[in-house]
């Protein structure tokens, strides 16, 4: 990216979540000429990171880029137009340090909502709630979709 181009920020972690964040991120983009700069943290805690398996930190980070490197190409094949510069930055640590930092000097930081309930995001906490508390950039938060009964 270039100094002076603008661009928006947008948190990738291989959920649904993430991916309608991405999506968004990526439309809003070419509606206001700005790149996209996409963000997955990763870390590494000594002990498996995926099931079945046991690894270090490079199998770590290498899952991390393969994860984004899926949710990117899943996103732009469901997108019928143009799109964005997209750089990608995939940094260890936690995903509130990281996506903090990696938004600073960006217009906008987007993230999915996990859908979880208010329960759950009080117990667990939430990575949307401590950027929006921790950073200086502006945060969209793109909501988990609505599920609806329907009738058998």
């Amino acid at each position: 990216m270039a100094d002076q181009q603008r661009y928006i920020t947008v948190g990738v972690d291989g959920s649904e979540g993430g991916r309608r964040a991405l999506s968004w991120a990526i439309r809003h983009a070419v509606a206001v000429g700005a790149d996209v700069q996409v963000v997955t943290a990763w870390s590494w805690d000594g002990m498996a990171f995926a099931a079945g398996n046991t690894g270090g930190p490079h199998e770590a980070r290498a899952y991390a880029e393969k994860v984004q490197r899926t949710d990117i190409d899943k996103v732009l094949s469901e997108i019928d137009g143009p799109v964005p510069v997209i750089t990608t930055r995939v940094v260890e640590g936690h995903p509130t340090a990281v996506l903090v930092a990696a938004s600073k000097g960006s217009e906008l930081l987007v993230l999915g909502s996990n859908g979880r309930g208010f329960l759950a995001s009080t117990l667990f906490g939430s990575v949307s709630e401590s950027v929006v508390r921790r950073g200086s950039t502006p945060v969209l938060v793109v909501p988990a979709l609505a599920r609806v009964a329907v009738a058998a």
